[in-house]
């Protein structure tokens, strides 16, 4: 097993790993079969985790669930500052409501989409992540205009900088040009890799930090490819991008839930079923997804 070396200075930087559900057949959570997860993880070098994100099927969770889910994390990572959960919600009033609860279980940050029940205007954006920001817990933004039709372009998250609302953002878009934008109008905003198939290119423009899917399955090799990218190392980071790059596409698909927990399931890792209306991968994905992860195990990745 890989340790941890922790060369992080602020909660959400690094190989922050979004966990999936681990659900039992009858789709109730397997909440000691996540634990093992969570320290597996941490053991195999990962600097923590995101649960109730979009891979963990947040908007499936009871409000009972989501509350579990946190404390188990905390427990299990060891260090509430290792946890950074998702708090979206279609109200901002929820949203600040569980970002309370995550800031009592002793999470060190929190990840927040722009309000997802419209597409709603800058004045509304910046409205809902100041009234989460209240709490006091960081909060990292997720830019991922794909689902939820809001874009948080370069210029407003500056203003949302500014403002004092978020202190980091997870960039999914896969626009590598965004980095450098970015970084020229929000200087002090910490960018994060939001999308594996883009870590590279966000690593070399700057990223301090990856919110990964591909890590659940294969975290040692992704820890190694993620600490050679952001060190400029790359004689180690280009061969093992090359090799894990057919796995690490799926994280920007649809179906990315399904095949990351398909994968895992390859590799030896709890992944398992989704809840409805989430259904198995089409038998071509699924082949796909096994031949890839077979592949990597193959050439020592794990």
């Amino acid at each position: 097993m890989q340790t941890n070396t922790d060369s992080r200075t602020r909660p959400w930087h690094g190989v922050m790993v979004a966990t999936p559900l681990t659900l039992r057949d009858d789709c109730t959570i397997d909440y000691d079969a996540y634990a093992t997860h969570v320290r597996q993880l941490i053991e195999a070098g990962c600097d923590g985790v995101v649960p109730n994100g979009s891979l963990g099927e947040y908007q499936t969770l009871t409000d009972d669930e989501r509350d579990e889910i946190v404390r188990v994390a905390v427990e299990a990572a060891g260090d509430g500052s290792r946890v950074m959960p998702g708090v979206s919600a279609y109200g901002s009033a929820e949203a600040r409501r569980w970002t309370e609860r995550a800031a009592e279980a002793g999470a060190g940050s929190v990840l927040l989409l722009p309000p997802n029940g419209y597409r709603c205007d800058e004045t509304a954006v910046r409205a809902h992540y100041a009234d989460v920001a209240e709490v006091g817990v960081p909060v990292v933004a997720y830019n991922n205009p794909y689902d939820t039709k809001v874009d948080l372009t370069p210029d407003l998250l500056a203003r949302l900088h500014q403002d004092g609302s978020i202190v980091a953002v997870k960039e999914f878009t896969g626009d590598v040009r965004r980095a450098y934008e970015i970084a020229e109008r929000a200087p002090g905003l910490d960018l994060l890799v939001g999308a594996d198939d883009v870590l590279l290119e966000l690593a070399l423009a700057g990223a301090v930090g990856w919110i990964a899917g591909c890590p659940n399955m294969l975290p040692s090799s992704c820890v190694e490819l993620y600490r050679a990218a952001v060190t400029d190392d790359m004689a180690t980071a280009l061969p093992l991008y090359r090799e894990l790059h057919e796995l690490l596409r799926w994280d920007s698909k649809p179906e990315f839930v399904q095949a990351i927990k398909a994968s895992m399931d390859v590799a030896g890792r709890h992944g398992g079923r989704t809840r409805p209306p989430r259904f198995p991968l089409p038998a071509e994905d699924a082949a796909a997804v096994r031949a890839a992860t077979e592949k990597a195990l193959a050439e020592g990745m794990h």
